[in-house]
């Protein structure tokens, strides 16, 4: 450096004054120079290194000798050389002070080989010996630690936040999934509670008239002991034996709502002849048609079918029984069935009072009763039965009527 200065100074004026405050300017600045705590060095156009202070040397672990007139490539690891020169080439057509790898990570090499991040800012200047580039360059060891290590603390806090959120997601899914148990089963203990009132209340209405039917009939046919008085026993014996029938079908009903409340029906599928059942169950009912009522059974397509005998008689008993209530005396009930192979379609047809379409869309629900049946006893859960049960056998039942002019029940079962 001083060489490079001395040949400076031969060139100034022989004023001695003026040599002498270049001097102490040339002072000054071999101090700034040598004692900046940054590593400085200049290279000339062809990238040799011209000048290098003391802090770059320690840098490098080079005596000064060792790198002037080196080029600069030798400060750097030997991957990265080749390319450097290409870079350093396109620097010098396109010269500007700015920082040097932006967005990159860049590395020295000391003179034992070890490697180094640092970071470098270039500029550049001109006189008349050429084009010159300074670099001044950072060890970030110690920042590049910081970094790592702050690195994996954030990554540990990340995996501590994410194991934390997924234990808080899993505690309010088991939260929400609690709750909605606790919802459920509230809402069944309500059903529940509603059934029993609604049991209760209809028990005191419905159970009224068939029992005070039955104490009547009983006391008057203790009256009547002659064998001539035989039709007015008979006639009282067969009020009992409906009145019994009524309380009987009451307390079935509620029976079976309370067991598919519960989940306790179990469907049992077996292959049987639905003809001969069909044909069974409507002679079951003869003794409960009214004055010239007749029911009449056709079958289409196969009569082997895969379904529960027991809950399919209770929905045919529960559509039979109404059709015959609900019709009037001299018409016909009509049954049909017909295996189409993928399923089993069940159709009970009536000529009875009808159903009003604002009552067909609430006729499925519990304790519904049409606003034309009022005089007509019933607990209102026998189509809602026969709906519940038709689920259960992977069926689905659907109404058509016209009020005064009668009823089509068609219930649809799928067969696998």
């Amino acid at each position: 450096m001083k060489k490079w200065f001395n040949k400076l100074m031969a060139m100034l004026p022989g004023n001695n004054v003026y040599k002498k405050e270049y001097n102490k300017e040339l002072q000054r600045f071999e101090a700034l120079f040598n004692y900046a705590s940054i590593g400085i060095l200049v290279t000339n156009q062809q990238g040799q290194i011209v000048l290098i202070n003391d802090f770059a040397l320690t840098q490098f672990g080079y005596d000064r000798d060792d790198l002037v007139g080196e080029y600069i490539e030798r400060l750097l690891p030997k991957r990265f050389r080749d390319r450097h020169v290409g870079h350093r080439n396109h620097y010098n057509h396109h010269p500007q002070s700015r920082p040097m790898g932006i967005g990159l990570d860049l590395f020295a090499v000391r003179k034992d080989g070890t490697e180094f991040p640092v970071e470098i800012s270039l500029s550049q200047y001109k006189h008349e010996e050429g084009s010159f580039v300074i670099a001044y360059i950072n060890n970030i060891t110690e920042r590049k630690k910081a970094e790592e290590k702050i690195e994996k603390l954030n990554n540990e806090l990340e995996h501590k936040i994410s194991e934390r959120t997924q234990q808080l997601t899993t505690a309010l899914e088991q939260l929400e999934h609690s709750k909605q148990e606790v919802m459920a089963a509230l809402d069944k203990e309500k059903e529940l509670s509603e059934l029993k009132s609604r049991f209760v209340s209809m028990a005191s209405h419905e159970f009224r008239t068939p029992l005070s039917t039955i104490l009547s009939s009983a006391f008057l046919v203790n009256q009547y002991t002659t064998e001539a008085d035989q039709p007015k026993r008979s006639k009282h014996i067969q009020r009992i034996i409906s009145s019994v029938t009524l309380l009987t079908e009451v307390l079935n009903d509620f029976l079976s709502v309370g067991k598919i409340e519960e989940g306790g029906v179990q469907v049992r599928s077996i292959t049987f002849d639905i003809v001969q059942h069909i044909n069974g169950t409507i002679q079951e009912l003869q003794d409960i048609v009214q004055e010239g009522q007749q029911i009449t059974y056709e079958h289409q397509g196969a009569t082997s079918v895969n379904l529960d005998p027991s809950l399919l008689k209770h929905i045919l008993l529960n559509l039979l029984g109404n059709a015959i209530k609900f019709s009037g005396k001299h018409t016909v009930i009509a049954v049909h069935t017909e295996h189409t192979g993928n399923s089993v379609i069940l159709k009970v047809k009536d000529a009875g009072i009808g159903i009003s379409q604002e009552d067909q869309q609430h006729l499925f629900e519990r304790f519904f009763r049409g606003n034309n049946v009022s005089n007509i006893q019933g607990t209102g859960l026998g189509l809602h039965i026969v709906s519940r049960y038709a689920e259960l056998m992977n069926g689905n039942i659907t109404c058509e009527s016209v009020l005064n002019e009668g009823t089509t029940f068609t219930v649809t079962f799928r067969q696998a």
